[in-house]
């Protein structure tokens, strides 16, 4: 006899998660709901938000799929809105997507819709048939139409979603603005190093040559990596190709990944931008799925798939695990280590009151609004520090190129006494 999982609120209004068994799923409702419960969700207890682990094989090819099927996360956005609207005001599913798909200008998109509407009119829910796009849809978005069409809140879901979704992605927009400009510079800045050292140095060593003289060692070493690149830029572009893919593959594993994203969150000032990023992100994605009915162990699996940081994902990981085991949530989380003071305060909270979605709600507001304090003083402080790191590199290839003139001129004035 197959288990089933369920989310219900007794007489009193509790909410209680917990396990029974029934023959099918409509007897496991039928079950609950004679009890005199207020049924949120009942779904088989086998299904689940993680699947298990990929291989580096499968990882690239499904990192190759959604570069190639993916859209832009404002086109959810507004997909997810207007999904909303147009089925709050009475039309089917299958109808509303069919007209967004006329109006949608993205051809990659429309094509998705398209496949949607054909799916829903075979029989499909909406949920199995977003299923078939994973590129487009994450698993937390396939899970909250999902809770949404188990109970029957579909379109209360999926404007929770859309608010959801335009919060991730001005948190996303603001954080990428921060690093926006040291990106720029720190690009602009290879370009002209490799300038110098393609075009300047040459014509230096040219004119050095004809003296016949002893080099300081580190021009020695410039005019040397100048050669390599003048006279290997085919291999030297080979070369930044492979660094970058064998950077891109070590991403993909787990503990490439581990270790790359440890070193993102101890960047100075950029590492707490990205973390508050992360705790907001989590609070929100926690708190919509609990009121979307979610049971807490699939929250955290979908949880951990979307905070995008292996980090705290080893975190959440581990809390599932001790939760599982029968310890609370707030105390798996602070036995991680790893999740700030404010928020296990929040969780702890909404343990023993029962409003721990709203809780998290509000901590995900306090770490967007730190977010956005951070990013202030860095832009102040960030177009400086920037300019003064540009001047130091660059100034330190002028020097090196120009030793040698020095040293003339300190040996022609010492002559001269």
């Amino acid at each position: 006899m197959p288990n089933f999982a369920y989310i219900i609120k007794d007489a009193k209004g509790a909410r209680i998660e917990g396990m029974l068994k029934a023959e099918t799923l409509d007897m496991a409702e039928d079950k609950l709901a004679k009890e005199g419960n207020t049924i949120i969700s009942v779904k088989a207890a086998a299904e689940g938000a993680f699947k298990g682990k990929l291989s580096l094989f499968d990882k690239v090819m499904l990192a190759i799929y959604k570069f190639r099927t993916g859209v832009s996360l404002k086109s959810l956005v507004f997909f997810t809105r207007q999904l909303s609207t147009m089925f709050s005001a009475g039309l089917t599913i299958e109808k509303a997507i069919s007209d967004l798909e006329k109006e949608e200008k993205s051809k990659k998109f429309a094509k998705v819709l398209r496949k949607l509407s054909d799916d829903i009119r075979k029989g499909y829910s909406l949920s199995e048939a977003m299923q078939q796009h994973p590129g487009v849809f994450n698993p937390l978005y396939i899970a909250l139409v999902t809770a949404g069409e188990v109970s029957g809140t579909l379109h209360t879901v999926l404007d929770e979603l859309a608010d959801y979704l335009e919060k991730m992605e001005d948190t996303r927009r603001k954080v990428y603005s921060a690093l926006a400009y040291p990106i720029f510079i720190v690009i602009f800045l290879c370009f002209v190093v490799w300038g110098m050292f393609y075009y300047i140095i040459p014509m230096f060593a040219d004119v050095y040559a004809n003296f016949h003289a002893d080099l300081p060692a580190p021009t020695t070493l410039a005019i040397n990596i100048s050669h390599f690149i003048t006279n290997n830029v085919f291999m030297f572009i080979v070369i930044v190709l492979l660094v970058i893919f064998t950077f891109f593959l070590i991403n993909l594993t787990d503990k490439g990944r581990y270790v790359f994203d440890s070193i993102k969150l101890k960047i100075p000032v950029i590492g707490k931008v990205i973390s508050n990023s992360i705790m907001s992100k989590f609070s929100r994605t926690f708190s919509i799925l609990m009121a979307a009915g979610v049971p807490i162990m699939d929250t955290m699996e979908l949880t951990e798939n979307v905070v995008q940081n292996a980090v705290i994902e080893s975190a959440v990981r581990k809390a599932r695990v001790m939760v599982k085991e029968g310890y609370g949530v707030a105390n798996a989380f602070r036995r991680t280590g790893m999740f700030p003071p404010t928020l296990l305060q929040m969780i702890a909270t909404g343990e023993e009151t029962g409003d721990m979605d709203k809780l998290l709600s509000k901590a995900a507001e306090f770490y967007e609004k730190l977010v956005d304090s951070v990013i202030d003083r860095l832009t102040s402080l960030i177009e400086p520090l920037l300019i003064i790191f540009m001047a130091v590199i660059v100034g330190s290839i002028i020097v090196v190129i120009y030793l040698p003139i020095f040293d003339l001129g300190e040996a022609m004035s010492q002559g001269l006494r």
